[in-house]
C-alpha cells in the first residue's frame, strides 16, 4: 500500500460543493485536509504560508478564477480542477493539470484522479533527488522549468529579468525583488541591483568583479 500523504486544499466558492470534495478526501487514507477555501484571494494568502501538495481547485470563482490563481503562484502544487463546465477542458492541461472533474463528482472518478495525483508526485520527488530543486516561469506564454543548480545568474532588463542557465536563457516578466525573494538565500546572492548569481558557480571575485564557472 502506498503509505504517500498528500496535503490538500479545497478551492471553491460553492459551499456543497466544497463539502462533497471535504468527505471525499477524509475518508481518503492517502490524503489530509489541511485547508479549505471559497476564493482564489485567500488560497494565494495561505499558500505562502503552508506548502500544500494538492490543490482541488474550481474555475469558476468570483474576482479571480482557478486559472487566475495559478498564475500567481510560482511554485506550483499539484492541480485537479474540479467544475461544472466541461468547456474549460483543454485549457486545464495547459496548466499540467493532473486531472479534470465534473461536478457532481463519482466516486470512481475521484479515486482515480487521486491515484494520478499520487504518481505525480512520486515522479516529481524522484526528479527532484536527481535533479535538485526547480522553479517553474513563464517565458513566451509558456511555462518552463528551471533547475536551480543550472542556473548561473538573473539579469534585470527594465520590467523583465533574464536567466541565463548552463544550457540556455530565458526572458521573463517579472521582479529581481520576487525572484530573490523565492531562490534560496544559502545558494544565491544579489550582488548588485541588477544581478542575482548562483553561488555555488562563483569562481573568481573581487570588489569589482564576479568570474561565474560552468
Amino acid at each position: 500500500m502506498n503509505n504517500t500523504i498528500l496535503n490538500c486544499y479545497v478551492v471553491d466558492d460553492s459551499s456543497i460543493q466544497r463539502l462533497a470534495i471535504v468527505k471525499m478526501i477524509e475518508n481518503h487514507p492517502n490524503l489530509k485536509l489541511i485547508g479549505e477555501f471559497s476564493n482564489a484571494i485567500e488560497t494565494k494568502a495561505a499558500i505562502k504560508d503552508q506548502k500544500v501538495d494538492l490543490i482541488f481547485l474550481d474555475v469558476e470563482m468570483p474576482i479571480l478564477t482557478g486559472f487566475d490563481l495559478l498564475d500567481d503562484i510560482t511554485e506550483k502544487p499539484g492541480v485537479i480542477f474540479v467544475t461544472g463546465q466541461t468547456k474549460y477542458a483543454f485549457k486545464a492541461f495547459d496548466y499540467a493539470a493532473i486531472d479534470y472533474l465534473q461536478k457532481p463528482i463519482k466516486k470512481d472518478r475521484f479515486l482515480y484522479a487521486v491515484e494520478r495525483a499520487l504518481l505525480a508526485h512520486k515522479l516529481r520527488t524522484e526528479m527532484i533527488e536527481d535533479r535538485g530543486e526547480f522553479i517553474f516561469v513563464k517565458s513566451n506564454l509558456k511555462k518552463r522549468k528551471v533547475y536551480l543548480k543550472e542556473l548561473k545568474y538573473i539579469q534585470a532588463l527594465g520590467d523583465y529579468v533574464k536567466l541565463i542557465t548552463e544550457d540556455d536563457s530565458l526572458v521573463v516578466l517579472s521582479t529581481m525583488k520576487s525572484f530573490e525573494n523565492e531562490l534560496p538565500s544559502d545558494e544565491f546572492l544579489r550582488i548588485h541591483k541588477s544581478y542575482i548569481v548562483n553561488l555555488r558557480k562563483i569562481e573568481k571575485f573581487n570588489s569589482k568583479a564576479v568570474e561565474l564557472g560552468s
